[in-house]
């Protein structure tokens, strides 16, 4: 099975990446490497993980503090958000309606 990343979901992707990487060049490749060890576990086992609201599942990343929002559709994964656990709660709900 393949993934697709919501667009804006890519965008928090790359943006935590840059963080991390100006925190200390090593540390962003370690953020890359551990959500895509994450992405790979949901394309391994996509009912694995908890439900959240309707069809979305999350699966959390466990050397940083972020969730792997995703829905699984006919063909693909779609993630909905690599979403950072402080933030507001739900702000990814609107990105289901529209990837």
């Amino acid at each position: 099975m393949k993934y697709v990343f919501h667009p804006e979901a890519l965008q928090e992707y790359a943006e935590a990446t840059e963080y991390y990487t100006e925190i200390y060049a090593e540390l962003g490749e370690t953020f890359l490497d551990e959500i895509e060890m994450r992405i790979s576990q949901i394309l391994a086992h996509p009912y694995a993980w908890q439900i959240m609201e309707e069809d979305v599942r999350r699966h959390l990343v466990h050397r940083f503090p972020f969730g792997i929002y995703y829905t699984i559709e006919d063909d693909y994964i779609l993630i909905v958000a690599i979403m950072h656990m402080s933030r507001k709660p739900g702000y990814w709900k609107t990105r289901i309606q529209s990837p």
